[in-house]
């Protein structure tokens, strides 16, 4: 299993690079299938976030889906931990869930990224935050992510999810052919979400 750490503001050791390495091969006992996990500490300059001062982020890739876990703590031994916890819990959670479904992973196919229509409504003010340009009065976005669209079925959707670690999990239902978000209630108990984007309803 390869690791990759990268940091954000800050300088990390070799020694704390080995370290990483070491705790990061815990995992395969979770999953044998990991090729290469990128880990991502950034340093918070805003002296409020004293507590958080230090954040990271696991990337996971494997045969499998992409397995994600971020943490927050004082230094970057205490986010690790927390992180790297995180994420043998995630992957716990999606065993045991594979386990009582019983079910194989269907085949999906990608789809390709549609790109929203751009609206030439100069009356609607428009301001820059950092590097977007946000629309409107409400609050700015400070985080965009855009992901291929993959058909799935809700048992896959579900699993997709607990893999995150996530309370919630945007899909493209494989059946309806519909927009869904598949969410956590409470346990193992879970909502569904779906846009009828013809209004036929």
């Amino acid at each position: 299993m390869d690791v990759v750490v990268t940091g954000r503001h800050c300088e990390l050791s070799e020694r704390f690079r080995e370290h990483v390495a070491d705790k990061l091969g815990r995992l395969e006992k979770h999953d044998h299938r990991i090729m290469r996990v990128q880990v991502e500490v950034e340093n918070e300059r805003n002296p409020r976030q004293s507590d958080r001062a230090v954040r990271i982020e696991l990337t996971a890739y494997s045969k499998g889906p992409v397995i994600r876990a971020e943490a927050a703590a004082v230094d970057k031994m205490g986010a690790l931990d927390l992180a790297v916890d995180k994420m043998a819990a995630q992957m716990r959670r999606a065993n045991d869930r594979k386990v009582r479904a019983h079910r194989t992973r269907p085949a999906t196919s990608e789809l390709p990224l549609v790109e929203p229509e751009s609206s030439d409504d100069d009356a609607v003010p428009q301001r820059k935050v950092a590097s977007m340009t946000v629309t409107g009065d409400g609050p700015p976005v400070v985080r965009e992510k855009v992901h291929a669209a993959k058909p799935m079925t809700l048992d896959q959707a579900l699993y997709e999810m607990e893999l995150v670690g996530h309370d919630f999990y945007l899909f493209l239902d494989q059946e309806s052919h519909r927009p869904a978000v598949v969410y956590r209630r409470r346990g193992y108990d879970y909502g569904v979400i779906a846009l009828d984007v013809n209004g036929t309803r």
